[in-house]
């Protein structure tokens, strides 16, 4: 899989899954623009890129605000070229919790981060790829958007929009020369607890010990292959995706889950 110059848009870029993407990216010849709401995160992203040998930029916005979305995408275009691969990537959790523990403001954030996010940054690639007629994008769904469990009630319903939106953008756009797909990934060791409790500030309570899958016995009882994944076993289902051996791939959520939803 290579990316040719290709310029790719990867959000959430500064740790994570997303950061491990940006530099597979990078490694196989693509452009990378380095998108967090950290912008020193972003940037520190950008730099392993270039250390590597690729081509990087790394810009600080909330994907949650359009005006931010396309400032940062703008100035991607200018120094890196047009806009072809995007990976959206950015969200957070919402604590694990259920709807009676869930306060209205952390509902509308994690949506907004999480669904509206992806809506705005797929809406900017729009404006570039469909005069192109051409154009990849993956949106970051999880386990947790095919199902009942996997997160609390704001997250699994910000993910399985997700997951619609991916399907009806594929119908919309694949005869116009885009593809369309998303990835939901399962146990993924990452910062992603403590970067959402930051984001959602002191109000919400510690998530750190919630969730399903918190230690190694139940990884080993959740997940058929016993062991948690890492992000770039994700990376590199997402560089598939957007690259053209998946050309024939379209509207599509790839599990990636060490086979925890084959049970």
């Amino acid at each position: 899989m290579t990316f040719n110059g290709q310029m790719g848009v990867v959000t959430g870029a500064g740790s994570g899954i997303g950061r491990a993407t940006a530099c597979m990216l990078g490694a196989r010849g693509a452009a990378v623009a380095a998108i967090d709401i950290d912008a020193s995160a972003a940037q520190e992203t950008a730099r392993m890129v270039k250390e590597a040998g690729g081509r990087s930029a790394g810009y600080g916005a909330d994907v949650a605000s359009a005006k931010a979305l396309d400032a940062a995408v703008g100035a991607a275009i200018r120094a890196l070229g047009p806009l072809a691969l995007l990976f959206n990537n950015a969200g957070i959790l919402d604590g694990y919790f259920d709807v009676d523990e869930l306060d209205e403001t952390t509902w509308r954030r994690v949506i907004d981060i999480d669904l509206t996010g992806v809506f705005l940054g797929c809406k900017r690639a729009l404006a570039e790829m469909l005069p192109a007629g051409r154009g990849r994008i993956v949106n970051m769904a999880s386990v947790a958007g095919l199902g009942g469990t996997g997160g609390g009630a704001a997250y699994i319903a910000a993910k399985h929009g997700v997951v619609g939106l991916t399907r009806q953008m594929a119908v919309a756009y694949g005869a116009r020369g885009l593809r369309v797909n998303c990835i939901c990934p399962g146990a993924i060791p990452t910062s992603l607890r403590a970067h959402s409790q930051s984001i959602l500030g002191p109000g919400v309570p510690d998530m750190s010990g919630r969730g399903v899958v918190v230690n190694p016995d139940q990884v080993r009882a959740l997940v058929p292959v016993g062991v948690r994944g890492e992000p770039d076993d994700i990376a590199r289902a997402v560089c598939w995706l957007l690259s053209d051996e998946a050309a024939y791939v379209n509207g599509h959520a790839l599990v990636v889950d060490g086979g925890w939803r084959a049970k």
